[in-house]
């Protein structure tokens, strides 16, 4: 679907183009002046007062958005998310906002992050590369809601793993073990509590991310699937895992939404899609 309208009497009336993002105070912003952002849909009146003191943005009547629901206004651009309550969005990712622009409506993937280090397990390494994880899939509409750091130990892993799946998480995201070293047991455990292997992911990382080291070929990350969840692990450093998650994040929602059944339901907000 498309941006029918971008409408700020504040800011004079109809714009066709806008920046969003946050101030210092985390307020959200429009062109660098303070505003709520709302919506719309197409042939509402915009004449009551929540209108005139904020930027409406007009969708298609069609256009379903749920309490927590993401408005993607497309790679490198805005990221907003509704909240039901106040009745605004929040600027997850500051960028431009169009009129006629290709937006899609993402449901938040329930999501876990699951550091796996020994030292980090006894506090004698700072985990950086879970953060930036939880970061980089919240760019996707991935909210996380489980983080943990275990050992390099296999019972560990496959136990955390099949806890967190259990309770409907549906992408897990792994750092750490997927080396040569003997205490390298990520991508054994992952396999082994396996429903499905699916090799095109660490095949991606593998392949993109020689742009940037000749020995990207030696990580052994893997991605499997447990009952209704997608689990993915990358390399333990913060540079590592952000290339590798860069590397696949082209195919990464859409994984999840085929998994779960959500890509199958045509017309249900769910589903994002981006034809007008």
């Amino acid at each position: 679907m498309r941006i029918l309208r971008l409408y700020a009497p504040a800011l004079i009336g109809d714009h066709t183009l806008c920046y969003v993002h946050t101030n210092k105070a985390g307020s959200s912003c429009i062109n660098d002046v303070e505003l709520p952002l709302r919506y719309a849909h197409a042939g509402e009146a915009l004449t009551d007062e929540k209108a005139a003191a904020a930027m409406t943005v007009v969708l298609p009547q069609q256009a379903v958005i749920g309490d927590g629901d993401f408005l993607s206004a497309g790679e490198n651009n805005a990221l907003l998310r509704w909240n039901a309550a106040s009745g605004t969005f929040s600027v997850c990712r500051a960028g431009f906002l169009g009129v006629s622009e290709a937006v899609e409506i993402w449901t938040p993937v329930r999501t876990a992050v699951l550091t796996v280090s020994d030292k980090g397990s006894r506090g004698e390494r700072i985990d950086t590369a879970g953060p930036e994880l939880e970061r980089l899939a919240f760019n996707m509409g991935c909210v996380t809601e489980k983080k943990r750091i275990v050992p390099d130990d296999p019972d560990a892993i496959c136990g955390t793993v099949c806890e967190w799946a259990s309770q409907g998480i549906n992408l897990i995201l792994t750092t750490g073990g997927t080396g040569l070293s003997p205490r390298d047991n990520t991508p054994e455990a992952l396999l082994s509590i396996a429903d499905k292997y699916v090799p095109g992911f660490g095949e991606m990382m593998r392949m993109e991310t020689l742009k940037y080291t000749p020995r990207a070929f030696l990580t052994r990350s893997v991605a499997v699937v447990k009952g209704n969840s997608l689990i993915i692990s990358f390399p333990g450093s913060m540079r590592g895992a952000s290339q590798c998650f860069e590397a696949v994040s082209g195919g990464l929602r859409h994984a999840v939404e085929t998994l779960t059944g959500l890509s199958s339901e045509c017309g249900n907000h769910h589903h994002h899609h981006s034809a007008s």
